[in-house]
C-alpha cells in the first residue's frame, strides 16, 4: 500500500511533499524555490543540512497542492540545477532506524594461558 506524505499548509489545503536529491551544494533554497514555482504554489521549501557543519548535505523536500507537485516532479526529475541533475519524487515516510553507534569491542589479542 502507498502512502502519500502530505502536510496542512497554512491556508488549510493538503500539499504533497517532495524528495529532492543529488542536489549541488551550492543550490539555495531561493533557487529551489524558483525552479519548483515555474509549476505552481511552492508551500515550504528545506534544504537540509548538516547538524555538525551547516554545509548543505545535497538533499531538500520542497512541499506543493497535490496536482502541481505532480506536475513538478515528473517535469523536474532528471533535469539540471546548478550543474547537478536532480532526483525527484514523492516523499516517502520516515522509517524507524536503529539508534546509530556502537560497533562491537576489539578483540583483546591471542589466547592467554
Amino acid at each position: 500500500m502507498k502512502t502519500d506524505i502530505r502536510e496542512q499548509s497554512k491556508f488549510g489545503v493538503f500539499g504533497l511533499k517532495i524528495f529532492v536529491g543529488n542536489m549541488s551544494f551550492n543550490t539555495s533554497e531561493d533557487g529551489l524555490r524558483a525552479a519548483f514555482a515555474a509549476h505552481g504554489n511552492v508551500e515550504d521549501v528545506a534544504v537540509i543540512t548538516d547538524r555538525e557543519t551547516g554545509r548543505p548535505r545535497g538533499f531538500a523536500f520542497v512541499t506543493m497542492p497535490d496536482s502541481a507537485a505532480r506536475d513538478a516532479i515528473e517535469a523536474l526529475n532528471g533535469t539540471d540545477l546548478d550543474g547537478r541533475t536532480l532526483n525527484v519524487n514523492e516523499a516517502r515516510p520516515k522509517t524507524d532506524r536503529a539508534g546509530g553507534g556502537g560497533g562491537g569491542g576489539g578483540g583483546g589479542g591471542g589466547r592467554r594461558w
